[in-house]
């Protein structure tokens, strides 16, 4: 069994291979690679080997040994004491008895690519080698039982430096980790020292005689006699003491509390594998510890110290072993709160405070905000909330309480330093925040906040309702966007046109027409302006009618197609002033003006509303323009009739009668009913008609019955000459019958001849062509004749005559109107 190399998995299936033929006497097995290298002797004397072993390579089952090489300094026989391996593979020390060491450099797997040396020789042994990288900078420290010294292996030379002038014996050196700054570890029999490459650190007192000294996740473990004994060395030659207890300590030395400790028989050593500590014994039994979670750990020591619950240290120790063991943010939080209650109930109100600060984002702000609400703790709250809104984690309620407490305290620099942060900083709702200081009175701090974060509805109806500021308010408005300029003119400009009317109409008009937010230059850049609609801002002008004229005369000035609303009111507004104004030349100017706007052609669209409302002004010109234009030639002429304007009524029927007939027979009777003498309307009127032949005469007669003063003479000329007339009429009806009637004998004789006698063509001449005519021919009895190919070509009947075809259709047609006609006798009785 001696000179063997024994491997135990996690199954705990023991295997192993023969390494030396006499022993082994250390081994090295590197952490980031499957390598491991072994000291040993093949044979008698002293005369030891080193063995560098691959593990993932096989030699007929065995690890492929990959460099064989003596391990004596300089061909002087000396005992290994110590060897340590860099985990770069480019370093190995190997620690003698008689104080030397042999550094390897270069690839320690192979012998062509390193290079071994004699590095430090004393007289001493040699009980402990360490290397430490950091960055590019390599040392290696060597510590013997009298002194500590470090080597700069990346340095020419190696230069050295000794660190201390006591050492420790044989596997009492260990080498932190990160979390300690990688210090070399080095325990003595009344302390254990720490160092870095170049000076020595901080010193624990931990009595006793130190055996095994390991360095496991950031704890220290030491291994020493139960009992005080006078220490003897190893090298001493003394027996080993067998029969001693021995006591397995571990400790954090962050945190400054012993984690475990217990008493074993006689340690061989403590192995850290698979995240768990072994402890080998030499009864051949081996111990595994276990780490427990950091929250059952915090248990243990709660319920260990539970008479110490009120003590502060135990808080303090409880926090500083969560964050050392990485507890999650959770079971700190936790902690804090509990030292927080702790504090509160003892009166530390400030200290309190600092711990629940420390719980945000986990503690329920609900929890701590109640403690705090008594008004002589409200800077303790203040501090909380701030801290609250820093961390974006204040709903608008905090916000509110936290504003609340800058008021109550008057604390105006922390109150401005809390809202006048950058906007990327903002962590709590501006609106509230707003809200909150308008109702607290600080007026300037809310226009602030509202100014730099765009509230701009809060802005004005601060500036508006609270400080009276209008012009303030009308500047402000000027800078906006055109949509929000455009809405809150709307929302305010009733208020703005009652105190500042001239500013606020001057806005409106360039909001109409051109917007661009004032401070934008006018560079070639420069967008295109935007309009608003002017009929909606129409209602702001209420009360302000000659602000509203102003506006309206530009709008319609400025932009001819402006919305019909616009051009209403100017209407209205014109109507009104002429209405009441008393002036006589003013009055005669917004005459011609109201007249000028009814004649731009604006009110086609809206004729009756523009009808209407010159009729409730009684404005007569604009009335009539629009009958003309409306062409309501009877409303014309009524207008002139109740007026009494007999000229007038006569004018409008001889400039309209001709579109509209009927003006003459309402002329009549309108003159008919007069009573005064109209005998010379009534002629001219009498004339027109029987000239356009508008009237029946006994209708006329009876029309002008109704008049006592028309006389007979009036009608008597009217009368004689329609008499006449009509008897010419009767004359002509008379002869046109006679002839019918002599055309009818002709006719009937003819059709009495054409039954009864033969008829004789005599045609030489075709009708159509006028050739002579020729047989085949086609003959008539209305006397035409046709060659037959003529006539099959012109003809669209066989049976009529193509000459005589048109005038014999349009008999037909007559007839069959007549006969159409025949029974239409309502017809006839209104002709007649």
């Amino acid at each position: 069994m001696e000179g063997q190399i024994w491997f135990l998995p996690r199954s705990l299936q023991l295997s192993g291979f023969q390494a030396y033929k006499l022993r082994v006497t250390h081994l090295y097995q590197l952490k980031q690679h499957s390598i491991l290298v072994s000291v040993g002797e093949d044979e008698e004397g002293i005369n030891p080997l080193v063995k560098v072993w691959n593990l993932e390579k096989r030699d007929g089952g065995n690890p492929l040994c990959t460099r064989i090489f003596p391990a004596i300094p300089g061909n002087k026989p000396t005992v290994v004491s110590c060897l340590t391996v860099h985990e770069n593979l480019n370093f190995m020390a190997i620690g003698f008895a008689d104080g030397s060491v042999v550094l390897t450099k270069g690839d320690i797997t192979r012998d062509r690519h390193s290079k071994t040396q004699i590095l430090h020789e004393g007289g001493y042994p040699v009980t402990g080698l360490a290397f430490r990288q950091s960055g590019k900078a390599t040392h290696l420290f060597v510590v013997t039982t009298e002194n500590i010294q470090s080597y700069t292996l990346s340095g020419k030379d190696y230069p050295r430096l000794e660190l201390d002038t006591h050492g420790c014996g044989l596997r009492c050196s260990a080498l932190s980790d990160p979390s300690q700054d990688l210090q070399f570890i080095v325990a003595g029999n009344e302390c254990v020292y720490l160092y870095q490459p170049d000076e020595r650190g901080p010193c624990f007192a931990f009595e006793g005689q130190k055996l095994i000294v390991h360095w496991y996740r950031g704890y220290l473990i030491i291994v020493s006699k139960d009992r005080k004994t006078s220490p003897k060395s190893e090298f001493a030659g003394n027996e080993a003491q067998n029969s001693d207890k021995q006591v397995l300590n571990i400790y954090d030395l962050c945190n400054k509390f012993i984690a475990y400790s217990s008493v074993f028989d006689d340690v061989v050593d403590v192995l850290a594998e698979w995240g768990s500590l072994y402890v080998l014994t030499r009864d051949g039994k081996i111990h595994v510890l276990q780490e427990k979670d950091t929250q059952t750990k915090l248990e243990a020591r709660r319920s260990a110290l539970s008479l110490m619950l009120f003590r502060k240290n135990l808080f303090e120790m409880a926090i500083n072993l969560a964050k050392s063991h990485h507890l999650d943010s959770d079971g700190l939080s936790e902690i804090f709160r509990q030292y927080g209650d702790h504090l509160y109930n003892k009166g530390n109100h400030d200290g309190a405070i600092q711990q629940y600060i420390r719980t945000i984002g986990k503690l329920e702000p609900s929890y701590v905000i109640r403690k705090f609400l008594d008004a002589q703790r409200i800077h303790n709250l203040t501090a909380y909330l701030q801290t609250l809104h820093l961390q974006s984690l204040a709903n608008a309620d905090h916000t509110t309480l936290l504003l609340n407490c800058y008021t109550k305290l008057k604390d105006s620099s922390k109150l401005e330093e809390f809202i006048k942060t950058s906007e990327s900083e903002v962590r709590f709702d501006v609106e509230t925040a707003i809200k909150v200081l308008r109702q607290a009175g600080y007026y300037s701090h809310a226009v602030y906040l509202a100014e730099k974060h765009a509230h701009h509805e809060w802005y004005l109806k601060i500036q508006l309702e609270d400080i009276k500021n209008y012009q303030e308010a009308l500047r402000y408005i000027g800078k906006l966007p055109f949509d929000q300029a455009e809405s809150n003119m709307k929302r305010y400009g009733k208020i703005l046109m009652h105190h500042v009317p001239n500013e606020t109409t001057e806005l409106l008009k360039i909001l109409c027409t051109d917007y661009r937010p004032s401070g934008e230059g006018d560079g070639p850049g420069t967008l295109e302006g935007k309009k608003a609609n002017s009929e909606e801002f129409i209602p702001v002008f209420a009360n302000n009618s000659r602000e509203l004229k102003a506006f309206l005369e530009h709008m319609t000035e400025v932009q001819a197609d402006s919305p019909q609303g616009v051009y209403d009111t100017l209407l209205e507004l014109r109507l009104q002033n002429w209405a009441h104004e008393q002036d006589e030349q003013v009055k005669e100017k917004l005459h011609d003006e109201a007249l000028t706007l009814l004649k731009s052609g604006r009110f086609k669209t809206v004729f009756d509303k523009a009808l209407v409302l010159c009729q409730m002004h009684s404005f007569k010109d604009g009335v009539l323009y629009l009958y003309e234009q409306g062409k309501l030639f009877q409303q014309i002429m009524h207008y002139h009739m109740q007026n009494e304007q007999y000229k007038k009524v006569i004018e409008v029927c001889e400039l309209y009668g001709d579109q509209e007939a009927c003006l003459w027979e309402q002329a009549l009777g309108y003159f008919a009913r007069k009573e005064e003498d109209c005998k010379e309307y009534i002629a001219a009127v009498l004339k027109h008609i029987e000239n356009k032949n508008l009237m029946p005469p006994l209708l006329v007669v009876q029309t002008l019955a109704h008049n006592s003063t028309a006389t007979l003479s009036v009608i008597k000329d009217y009368l004689v000459n329609k008499l006449q007339k009509q008897g010419r009429q009767i004359e002509q009806t008379e002869e046109r019958i006679q002839k019918y009637r002599e055309e009818n004998t002709r006719l009937r004789r003819e059709i009495e001849e054409l039954k009864s006698s033969p008829k004789i063509f005599q045609k030489t001449k075709c009708s159509i062509c006028t050739s002579a005519l020729e047989l085949p021919s086609v003959h008539f009895l209305c006397g035409h004749s046709f060659h037959q190919h003529c006539f099959e070509s012109y003809s669209e009947s066989d049976a009529e005559c193509p000459t005589c075809m048109p005038e014999n259709r349009k008999v037909m047609d007559m007839i069959r109107a007549q006969e159409q006609k025949r029974d239409l006798h309502d017809q006839f009785q209104h002709q007649v």
